[in-house]
């Protein structure tokens, strides 16, 4: 973010809420070319939007205001200056729901816990859809006021110009531009008079104290029920289990049919065509950030992405003859260029450790001998005192110990820069294992505070997985 931007947002900041800006964190860059920024006060958090595209940013701030009518947990809007292309939003912060499925899952698989948090998801998406589309003014959509026969075209072709081309897969182009048109029309035949959120998946979901709050809907327009429910059950990387998915399917139908009548044949029979479109729009936004943007982190979306459309087809039985189209889609899954692309299991991780002195520095899993051991011990330690000793870094008492002292701040910041260096290395020579511990005298203030600052960083940061064990307290 320049300097002049930053400059902006603060002078919006101080003007809206007459507080002058004590600190300032650049946000990382996400999958748009929108930047963000958190500005903090002695009274606030706040996050500074800067986006160039001014209808844009006009659909998010108007339909901001009107999902919030409706009680849909959306971002307040503070304040907002068009000429300077900013907004100001409320902060939600940092963990979204791909997050704390990540974090969940790898201790737990696919828990109870997580299907508990995707029921609370699917049961508000019919409120957002029926209910709030309802007061949504459709004049603030942009680039298109429905996901019509224009929309489905542009995703579609999206994928054959940069996936199909890109990824060197073989085609008729008349014959799939036919079967383009016929899909299409196919599509359109279901009711479409409801708000389609556009881009309803895991990243766009944020949770705060177990609730879930959505963002990023300003491609929102009329459409179908079907695409959003789409968009989040085959949230590619999300990886949701099949019989998962079947039972959220289910649950939104049940919740569907409070605000509308709903034919259930009917729905599951087209459900399944826009997940197939939905998919493909999908591919084309990795094969544009990946292969033409060189994006390389976009690429490791496609070996989920393809096992997803391995079982849509075998679900799916095509309505209309589309034979190119389908011979297209099952020949991805054989493509010798797409095998070539890092699998899961290329993807880097990060372990994150706290632990105690008292009983050794822990051992790396991975067997990969890389890493770092810091000692926390140097910095000044809230256990000696009586009103922290039963808590732990991770509670809200400690953390404000820390941030009221430099200490820890002085200490985390040449240890953020050390190991910033190693993931660049790692990603760049392709490693997958990084191991970083933070040890201290008992393991339960200043170690695992460090380690969840740390994985915080990381996770805002780089494309990798972290995952952060904190040993003594979760052998407890």
């Amino acid at each position: 973010m320049k300097k002049t931007t930053q400059e902006h947002i603060i002078g919006l900041f101080e003007k809206t809420f007459g507080e002058k800006v004590t600190d300032i964190e650049v946000l990382p860059p996400s999958g748009s070319y929108r930047e963000y920024c958190r500005l903090i006060s002695e009274n606030r958090r706040v996050i500074g939007a800067w986006n160039e595209d001014d209808k844009e940013n006009r659909a998010f701030i108007e339909f901001s205001k009107a999902l919030r009518g409706s009680g849909i947990n959306v971002p307040e809007i503070y304040g907002e200056e068009t000429g300077k292309h900013i907004y100001l939003q409320q902060d939600l912060g940092n963990t979204t729901l791909f997050q704390f499925l990540s974090d969940v899952r790898e201790k737990d698989g696919f828990s109870p816990e997580i299907i508990d948090v995707y029921r609370k998801v699917v049961a508000q998406l019919p409120h957002i859809q029926v209910k709030a589309g309802g007061n949504i003014n459709y004049d603030y959509c942009y680039p298109r006021d429905a996901f019509d026969r224009q929309s489905m075209m542009w995703d579609l072709n999206y994928f054959k110009y940069y996936f199909l081309k890109l990824a060197k897969i073989s085609f008729d182009e008349q014959s799939l531009e036919d079967d383009f048109q016929r899909f299409t029309d196919y599509l359109l035949e279901v009711e479409r008079d409801f708000f389609l959120y556009r881009d309803f998946q895991s990243r766009n979901v944020m949770l705060m104290d177990g609730e879930p709050w959505f963002i990023d809907y300003q491609g929102g327009r009329k459409g179908a029920l079907q695409y959003d429910l789409a968009s989040l059950l085959y949230d590619s990387k999300a990886d949701i289990p099949q019989p998962v998915r079947d039972e959220l399917l289910e649950s939104y139908l049940d919740e569907l049919e409070k605000y509308h009548p709903v034919n259930r044949k009917d729905f599951r029979e087209y459900f399944y065509g826009y997940v197939l479109i939905r998919m493909m729009q999908s591919m084309g936004a990795y094969g544009f950030r990946g292969f033409y943007e060189k994006k390389e982190h976009f690429l490791k979306s496609i070996p989920y992405a393809l096992e997803n459309l391995v079982v849509v087809l075998d679900k799916f039985s095509f309505p209309v003859e589309l034979p190119e189209l389908e011979k297209v889609l099952r020949s991805l899954p054989q493509s010798e260029t797409l095998k070539k692309i890092a699998s899961k299991q290329d993807e880097m991780t990060v372990r994150i450790t706290s632990f105690s002195y008292k009983k050794g520095v822990p051992q790396d899993p991975s067997g990969n001998g890389g890493g770092y051991v810091f000692d926390c011990r140097a910095v000044h330690n809230p256990g000696r005192y009586e009103q922290y000793k039963t808590l732990t870094g991770k509670d809200p008492e400690v953390i404000a110990f820390f941030e009221e002292e430099s200490e820890m701040e002085n200490f985390l910041r040449p240890v953020f820069n050390l190991v910033d260096q190693s993931v660049e290395k790692y990603l760049e020579r392709k490693f997958n294992h990084l191991m970083v511990n933070f040890g201290c005298t008992g393991g339960q203030h200043r170690s695992v505070y460090a380690a969840e600052r740390l994985s915080e960083h990381l996770k805002n940061k780089y494309p990798v997985r972290v995952v952060t064990f904190h040993r003594e307290q979760e052998a407890l």
